[in-house]
């Protein structure tokens, strides 16, 4: 292994196209006690590192390298770090620390904890050839599923699923999803296995055909009048504007979620018209380990698969553009030949 290794890192936040995110070479990582050190075998692209990318969300470091949906195979254990072979498959995800002390630690609410840290944000992630991760933050791996699949699930998978939990969905309810990229389509994947009827207001021509290959009831324009009434709606598209269409096409005791870690303004609200007859609006912040060991077991089980992209590590700039522009559908995935 050598001393250095090329990874992306955001220099001045700005719009994608003007390249805040720029090749340099930077020192491999030593493991701390308690860390593994993990050469990244694939890494997914999430919405989450463009807003970081164009300063939407503030670097929390200068030069921060992005990624937080990190496969890697472990290559040292740092002091006490024996929870993983050397070799294995581990995967790495937003979620990166929590004090474990606080009122929401100690209530198994720890997305909510006020010192939390995370992957490609506080510290730096997977565009790169090397991560470090604490083991107690990081995830076994399904044998049967390639790098390149289960990238995606690291968080665009964890955060649809919390983001489902959020909804309330009742069992065979019907579901809508605003915005379809690479959360939502995992999240369509895992509501119908569970008996719900998918109704899929997108933009994007590529994002409309994705829906329609995975056989949703319905598809139609961001701001289309579903059908019929939903039980349920999860916002995953980065707009505002959105929320109050979503409200307004629930049934009465429904409830929207919304999956961003960021969002536009929300045009202001009618009461009688958006929120009464006990409609419920939910963010969702993050998620917890809990929430992703029983993605993975539950992917195990019901053969959840991302419709993937793979791009070459030396595209990670041009392919977050792709994103940015509605380019394709599905899950964007760096991934490294050996």
């Amino acid at each position: 292994m050598t001393e250095q290794m090329d990874a992306w890192a955001v220099r001045r936040p700005g719009p994608i196209d003007l390249g805040p995110l720029r090749l340099v070479r930077r020192d491999v990582p030593e493991p701390a006690a308690g860390e593994v050190l993990v050469r990244v075998l694939a890494c997914g692209l999430c919405r989450t590192d463009l807003h970081l990318c164009e300063g939407d969300l503030e670097p929390r470091r200068p030069g921060v390298v992005p990624g937080h949906q990190i496969v890697g195979e472990v290559l040292e254990r740092g002091r006490g770090a024996d929870r993983f072979a050397l070799a294995e498959r581990i995967g790495i995800a937003w979620l990166r620390g929590t004090c474990g002390e606080c009122e929401f630690c100690r209530r198994g609410a720890e997305n909510l904890c006020p010192r939390s840290t995370y992957t490609g944000w506080d510290a730096d992630g997977g565009f790169a050839e090397y991560a470090v991760v604490a083991q107690d933050f990081a995830y076994r791996l399904p044998e049967e599923c390639t790098s390149e699949e289960l990238a995606p699930l690291l968080c665009a998978g964890i955060i649809g699923y919390r983001a489902l939990s959020r909804a309330n969905l009742p069992p065979g309810g019907r579901l809508g999803i605003y915005g379809f990229g690479s959360s939502a389509h995992l999240t369509a994947q895992l509501a119908a296995a569970q008996g719900a009827e998918i109704y899929v207001l997108t933009r994007g021509q590529a994002n409309q055909e994705l829906a329609r290959e995975l056989g949703v009831t319905f598809v139609g324009g961001a701001q289309d009048v579903p059908p019929v009434g939903l039980d349920s709606a999860i916002v995953f598209a980065p707009a505002g504007e959105l929320v109050p269409l979503a409200l307004q096409a629930l049934k009465p005791g429904g409830t929207v979620a919304v999956a961003g870690i960021h969002l536009s303004d929300v045009p202001a609200l009618n009461y009688d018209r958006d929120l009464f007859r006990e409609r419920d609006l939910r963010s969702v912040t993050a998620n917890t380990r809990v929430d992703g060991e029983e993605l993975f077991a539950l992917a195990g089980r019901v053969a959840v698969r991302p419709r993937t992209t793979a791009v070459g590590f030396d595209r990670i700039d041009q392919a977050l553009s792709d994103l940015a522009h509605s380019r394709g559908s599905g899950s964007l995935v760096a991934v490294r030949s050996r």
